[in-house]
């Protein structure tokens, strides 16, 4: 199953009627940590939905950490019955995020990962960087479609960042973003020269292995989106 953070509402209504059967024979049961469920089979036929539809919910809880799948041994509850109730409950409350709240999350996440790479790197991380950012700029000096490149550099920033979860998050983060990018508004005005010069910015201080720099730099390339979002 695919994770996104912005599943259309329909999935996500069904997925949330699948989450909420599973919660309540959970708590029937009185299932402890570490207590198996159902096999798929039998939770599609009593519940009245999909195995698919069983399938994609067990993985969102997965996902967050509050069920866990077992090498032939089925799915079992991974926390106690109040933690869990607590968990699903924020699980079903949660909506899609906005463009904005992406887009805050992430630069948020650059500000730290990108002093981490500064302090972390290793000359391959510095060279992945570094390719990533001549495809970047041959991209945007051919006034080409360059977004994609420019998120690719960012992610291997993410990458020299030694930090898994980071990486993750970023991935999580990074292609809704893509799909609801609103270029036209964000980069109106902005000159190609300039563009470059902040990427560049970026790298050399990661290069220089400048926490303190490279940090400046990252908030600096943001300061328009930050802005724009903040309007």
């Amino acid at each position: 199953m695919k994770i996104s953070l912005v599943d259309n509402n329909k999935n996500r209504i069904l997925q949330n009627d699948v989450i909420a059967k599973i919660r309540d024979y959970i708590n029937l049961k009185n299932l402890e940590r570490g207590e198996k469920l159902p096999s798929e089979r039998i939770m599609s036929e009593k519940f009245g939905f999909k195995r698919n539809h069983i399938r994609e919910a067990i993985r969102r809880l997965e996902f967050y950490g509050v069920l866990k799948s077992m090498s032939q041994s089925g799915t079992i509850l991974a926390i106690g019955l109040i933690g869990f109730n607590g968990m699903v409950e924020e699980i079903l409350s949660l909506e899609a995020p906005s463009f904005n709240e992406l887009v805050e999350t992430r630069i948020s996440l650059e500000l730290k990962t990108v002093c981490l790479a500064a302090k972390r790197r290793s000359d391959i991380d510095l060279k992945r960087i570094k390719d990533a950012l001549n495809e970047f700029k041959t991209k945007i000096s051919c006034g080409e479609d360059y977004l994609e490149e420019d998120l690719l550099f960012h992610l291997s920033i993410a990458k020299a960042s030694k930090n898994k979860t980071m990486v993750s998050l970023m991935l999580l983060l990074t292609p809704p973003i893509l799909s609801t990018y609103e270029r036209d508004t964000v980069c109106e005005g902005d000159l190609v020269i300039s563009e470059i010069k902040k990427h560049e910015d970026i790298y050399l201080a990661i290069e220089a292995q400048d926490e303190e720099l490279a940090e400046k730099m990252m908030h600096q390339h943001f300061f328009k989106l930050f802005k724009h979002i903040k309007k």
